[in-house]
């Protein structure tokens, strides 16, 4: 449904059970000529709350929250303003029902910085998609890929989004692709800030990686260094790009 065009900075309600995220992206947003936080929610039904209070030009909202979930509340709120998904979360299924559902956008933290994070909501804002490279990754197996083989399966329907989305080579942009690069973490050390982040103990990151709690904080001690942090929540600010 068309929403009437903003008059000023753009209104945004951010919606991250993650509080340090929902701190980090209301103080990059707030403060600028041409983005402005006017509420912040905890959860899917504390969103749609906001939405109606505020009537905002954009609602950023994460996808797992407990409670009432993004996915849950992407119906609703669609209904109140445009909505970009703005998330960890990058798994196939949850971009295409995402999408699926009317999500103007989909965001994969790390994958931007804070001028991209602004120009793509200025995009959702105008009806125009913008998906991060994670998120095209999870869509690849379910869009057909010009010059692809006849041998490669049945040719499935592209997404909605994609009829009028940006080309691949223009979605996955150089910032989205090295921006925890320069952290310089190895592999593992990055898999396990991704748990970090994601709000993991150190017994369920050892559980999941198959390695003892004692690999695990010799992991994290060296992150921290790495990414100049000294504990979780600022490690976590600083990896999503929050800071």
């Amino acid at each position: 449904m068309p929403f009437p065009p903003p008059t000023g900075p753009l209104r945004l309600v951010v919606a991250d059970d993650n509080p340090v995220v929902r701190a980090g992206l209301t103080a990059l947003l707030s403060g600028r000529e041409d983005t402005t936080v006017v509420a912040e929610a905890a959860d899917g039904r504390e969103a749609y709350e906001a939405a109606l209070r505020h009537r905002p030009d954009v609602v950023l909202l994460d996808v797992r929250m407990p409670g009432v979930d993004g996915i849950s509340a992407l119906p609703h709120l669609v209904r109140l303003a445009p909505v970009m998904m703005l998330t960890y979360s990058h798994e196939s299924g949850t971009v295409r029902e995402a999408l699926r559902l009317g999500a103007g956008g989909y965001l994969v933290h790390g994958e931007f910085d804070t001028e991209q994070l602004v120009r793509a909501v200025r995009d959702v804002c105008e009806g125009r998609p913008h998906v991060t490279p994670g998120a095209v990754r999870a869509l690849l197996p379910s869009a057909v890929v010009p010059g692809a083989s006849a041998h490669t399966g049945p040719e499935l329907p592209a997404p909605a989004w994609q009829m009028s989305a940006k080309p691949l080579s223009q979605l996955q942009s150089p910032m989205g692709q090295s921006f925890r690069s320069r952290f310089q973490l190895s592999t593992r050390e990055a898999e396990i800030m991704d748990l970090v982040a994601s709000g993991m103990t150190n017994h369920q990151i050892a559980a999941t990686c198959f390695i003892s709690e004692k690999t695990v904080k010799n992991h994290i001690n060296h992150i921290f260094a790495k990414l100049h942090t000294t504990n979780r929540t600022q490690a976590t600010a600083k990896w999503l790009g929050v800071a």
